[in-house]
């Protein structure tokens, strides 16, 4: 969604029993799911454990899916979500996407705007999990430094991308919510 600036603080958020339970993942849980490394190149260098995707058609005809990352995450992940939308953004609106997305050490997500409908429409939310001092994410051509203990929500309508050039793997936990006022008629 094109937010007021290229990104905002929501504030601080208890990450820790969701950063348990992704940590604690599987390495296989990781790489089941390749829909988006393999559609999008910009993600090439990422993994993902989704919890839930839409098409790209969503909201014109397109339907929103429970991934195998739900049965994983969702009983820790929700809570916090919820927590999330009730605090910042106005209730009664849809959950598009929700995972945890990591990109690999020397990893890079080159820029790139988020062009899809469903995009402009929803709000992107990024709870860093694990990051260190030499991941560098850029909006709009300035870096921006996310702490973990916070969430955040990009603008992902302006140019952004991620390096990672530190010795561990960069983990944040994203959702897109798309609040009531942005769903079409037959969405509400």
């Amino acid at each position: 969604m094109d937010i007021e600036g290229a990104q905002r603080c929501l504030g601080e958020v208890d990450v820790q029993a969701l950063s348990e339970r992704i940590l604690a993942q599987e390495p296989e849980a990781w790489t089941e799911q390749a829909v988006r490394q393999q559609t999008y190149e910009v993600h090439k260098d990422t993994e993902s454990i989704v919890m839930l995707f839409c098409d790209e058609s969503w909201p014109n005809g397109g339907d929103i899916y429970r991934e195998p990352g739900w049965d994983r995450l969702a009983d820790v992940a929700m809570p916090l979500i919820d927590h999330i939308i009730e605090t910042y953004y106005a209730p009664g609106g849809t959950l598009l996407r929700a995972m945890a997305a990591k990109l690999k050490v020397q990893g890079r997500i080159h820029p790139h705007r988020d062009m899809l409908r469903s995009f402009h429409m929803g709000h992107r939310i990024h709870v860093p999990i694990t990051t260190n001092a030499a991941v560098r994410f850029t909006i709009d051509g300035k870096p921006y430094a996310f702490e973990v203990g916070k969430a955040y929500e990009l603008n992902n309508q302006k140019k952004h991308s991620v390096i990672n050039m530190g010795s561990e793997d960069r983990i944040s936990f994203i959702f897109d919510y798309v609040p009531a006022d942005q769903l079409p008629n037959t969405q509400a």
